[in-house]
């Protein structure tokens, strides 16, 4: 092997270039500068020299070295040997330029002192010696060798920064590039003793025990400060569960969870505003009650709704249509209260129009934004070429210390290399025609089977709710109202089976298209049975229970959808994933478990939320009964899963599964719920015997009452009736709110498309870049070799010349 190089970096003082100013490093970015600047300046100056790389003397077992000069050092990968003066270019090149030394450095900031000082710059390389060079990669190469030297150095730059202003002086500390201990070190020697006298006293001229007070003190502050961080980091809800299910099932399995949280903290955002406007104004003001209202609790009213929850803040008809004020005790004189003392008037109608107006309209825009951003998230542009080596060499966090901590990175690792992998083979696969055929009629089939399987379910359920119009339930009889929810339960936990059955005979190849064919299965019989309901409250339920509250029917009909949806859930959790595995590991004696059903279970979160949603108007707290019903959700499902299901058999990375799913819950899910309700709003007329409307043609026509009062109200106010005749009431502005937007929708989109092409036309021209330098390289190559081969022509013509004197 070659012996290493030894560069000894001395660079005397000067007033040759004295006028030049250098800045002094306030960053990174400017001493990264300084460095790239001390390579030009060698650069050009072996250019301009032709000066070569000394080397020592190889020993014994050292590698000879060509009579032409050339070096015998490892080429790169095709095994090439470039020459000296190659090798001199590659040096110029700031990839192959490894820093130097701390003496270096400190030699470099001893010189920017001095200028600072002085206003005398170092002069030109010229009049360095070659051991001032950087250290190349190629060479084993020593930028230190004598240490008296560089303690020389260090104590004249020590020297030179007790000369610098105290400010100036820690900025150029600061923007040193050594460590910590070294840059202390330097601080500490650099204090003149009027400095480390004043330090000793504090700031400001107090004892050395008040500094230290205040030293510690704050320091505990900043402990407090990153503790308070660090635990509102660690409360957020299962962050160690969801570690978990990652790095045993996948994100695929992962991405359910990670939806249930998304939904969980919808419904929080929903319930806040109801609680405080709606609920909790009508709690604190509660309304006489009607007659034979009091019933007693049987426990039949946690299924069905009714019974004592009736007349309860939990329903429609509960809620007054008259003004709530503050009630004021009389005046000891007698009289009547004053207008001060009564308070400010609450509108009951119009704070419940307005308050679910707003809690729709807030998480519409929370919905979007969180659809936009996982679509950033999930839709990137880049490359997967070098993703496994990604995966392999960067995704460990070296912060992580502890056994437990560093089991689950382990997983997540191994997990995720699993998909990536998968993900390859796949794409490598082919098929040819005739199975591509034969695939392709199989799924035509099994698409007419599952939308027949569905139309199948939809007439049932029609069917059933008309069978229920004409044999009406008692007062009495509230458990047979369960039937109607107990169908509907039955056939969505029924129908995925089927689904799943014959999705079997698809055979689909890619994981990620199977569980998207059986959203989309799923996904249309659940919206469709759920039309078929709309379609029995609002237009077969309004004109049978016209003497009474059907506002109240709709919202225990879907108080009990909600719970019965729950209870099959739990049904299907036991059968489906427990008694399977327990039939499977003690009957057919297989070790094989169950895998999580992705689809179906994000689309029974799909479904109940969807519930929930159409039930905002009719039962403004089914958002905290879904709240507690996803929390069971979760610790169920998370507890099922780790006991009796599998890993995927077939590994497949999740990249956009979130994204498909938040897209789902917003177009299919709340954009019905927002029609559903929105047509209750208009075109639908409130009961006449309950509820805050009950006096009004539709619950609409209480903005238009307040529009009127506020005209009554003087001149002050009358800016707001023209904001609703001309914004509201008018449909141009909706019409041109629409268009603007989906006029910036059609714009991002474009813009986002421009960038794709920016950057794969940047990608092409980096790549193009490499290709030049490779091609430089080889034709720099190749001339210094053709010069080398014509030296050593010459000097073998000079040789046969002066042995032949003949030949002259």
């Amino acid at each position: 092997m070659a012996q290493p190089l030894n560069f000894v970096l001395n660079v005397p003082e000067t007033p040759e270039d004295h006028g030049s100013q250098e800045p002094s490093p306030c960053d990174e970015s400017e001493v990264h500068d300084s460095f790239h600047q001390l390579i030009q300046e060698q650069s050009q100056w072996v250019a301009e020299e032709g000066l070569e790389l000394q080397q020592r003397e190889p020993g014994a077992g050292g590698q000879e070295t060509s009579g032409s000069g050339q070096q015998a050092l490892p080429g790169p990968e095709d095994g090439l040997m470039h020459s000296t003066a190659t090798l001199r270019i590659l040096a110029s090149m700031p990839s192959r330029t490894i820093g130097r030394s701390r003496g270096a450095v400190i030699c470099q900031y001893y010189n920017r002192s001095v200028r600072l000082r002085r206003r005398v710059s170092r002069p030109e390389l010229k009049g360095v010696g070659r051991s001032a060079r950087p250290s190349l990669r190629l060479y084993d190469l020593e930028l230190d060798p004598a240490a008296l030297q560089e303690e020389e150095k260090r104590f004249l730059l020590v020297k030179e920064l007790q000369g610098l202003p105290v400010a100036q002086r820690d900025h150029m500390l600061r923007g040193m590039p050594l460590g910590l201990a070294e840059k202390r070190c330097l601080r500490e020697e650099s204090q003149t003793p009027t400095g480390k006298q004043r330090g000793r006293q504090g700031p400001r001229g107090l004892f050395p025990c008040c500094g230290r007070l205040r030293d510690a003190c704050v320091l505990a502050l900043h402990s407090l400060g990153l503790g308070l961080l660090a635990g509102l980091h660690a409360l957020r809800p299962w962050r160690y569960a969801l570690k978990q299910i990652g790095g045993q099932f996948g994100s695929s399995v992962l991405s359910y969870f990670l939806f249930l949280k998304t939904l969980l903290a919808f419904n929080a955002l929903l319930l806040l505003p109801l609680l405080a406007f709606i609920v909790g104004v009508q709690a604190a003001f509660p309304p006489p009650a009607p007659l034979g209202s009091a019933r007693s609790f049987t426990g039949l009213e946690l299924l069905t709704g009714g019974g004592r929850f009736t007349h309860t803040v939990m329903y429609y008809g509960y809620y007054s249509n008259s003004t709530l004020n503050q009630p004021c005790a009389p005046p000891p004189a007698g009289g009547q209260c004053s207008r001060e003392a009564a308070g400010l008037p609450y509108s009951m109608p119009l704070a419940y129009l307005f308050t679910v107006g707003l809690a729709f309209f807030i998480t519409c825009i929370t919905l979007v934004y969180s659809m936009s951003r996982s679509f950033g998230e999930s839709y990137r542009v880049g490359s997967t070429s070098g993703v496994h080596a990604v995966t392999v060499f960067c995704s460990w966090d070296h912060k992580v210390t502890q056994r437990r901590a560093s089991r689950l990175q382990h997983d997540n690792i191994r997990t995720h290399l699993k998909e990536l992998l998968a993900e390859w083979q796949r794409r490598r696969g082919s098929q040819s025609a005739c199975g591509r055929l034969r695939r392709g009629a199989m799924r035509g089939l099994v698409w007419l089977l599952s939308l027949g399987t569905t139309l199948g379910c939809t007439v049932a359920v029609y069917a059933f709710s008309e069978l229920m119009i004409k044999s009406p339930v008692s007062a009495e009889q509230e458990g047979a109202l369960l039937a109607l929810p107990v169908v509907v339960g039955l056939l969505n936990l029924g129908a995925p089976y089927l689904f799943r059955c014959l999705a079997a005979l698809e055979r689909h190849d890619s994981p990620v298209l199977e569980v998207y064919v059986a959203v989309c299965r799923n996904l249309i019989l659940k919206m469709v049975i759920l039309g078929i309901l709309c379609y029995h409250w609002l237009g077969r339920r309004v004109g049978t229970l016209k003497d009474q509250c059907w506002e109240n029917f709709v919202g225990q009909e879907l108080y009990r959808l909600v719970v019965l949806d729950f209870i099959f859930v739990l049904l299907d959790t036991l059968f489906g994933e427990l008694v399977w595995r327990l039939i499977s590991e003690k009957q057919l004696k297989r070790r094989e478990k169950p895998e999580f059903d992705i689809a179906g279970n994000v689309l029974e979160l799909i479904y109940g939320q969807t519930l929930t949603w159409l039930g905002v108007v009719f039962t403004p707290l089914l958002p905290a009964i879904q709240i507690v019903k996803l929390l069971l959700v979760f610790y169920v499902k998370k507890t099922s899963l780790m006991a009796n299901c599998q890993a995927p058999r077939r590994p497949w990375l999740a990249s956009h599964m979130s994204t498909v799913f938040v897209s789902l819950l917003c177009f299919p899910s709340f954009l019905g719920a927002a029609l559903f309700l929105c047509f209750a709003v208009w075109r639908v007329k409130p009961s006449s015997t309950c509820g805050p409307f009950r006096s009004l043609d539709s619950m609409y026509e209480a903005g238009k009452v307040w529009v009127r009062h506020l005209e009554e109200a003087g001149p002050r106010v009358s800016w707001l009736p023209w904001v609703h005749r001309y914004l509201v009431e008018n449909t141009f502005p909706v019409y041109l709110v629409s268009a603007l937007l989906l006029a910036v929708i059609y714009l991002h989109i474009q813009v986002v498309k421009g960038q794709r092409r920016v950057i794969c036309l940047l990608k092409e021209q980096i790549s193009n870049e490499g290709e030049d330098k490779v091609f430089l390289i080889n034709k720099l190559h190749s001339v210094y070799e053709r010069k080398e081969r014509s030296r050593a022509g010459r000097t073998q013509e000079a040789e046969r010349l002066t042995d032949d004197p003949d030949a002259w």
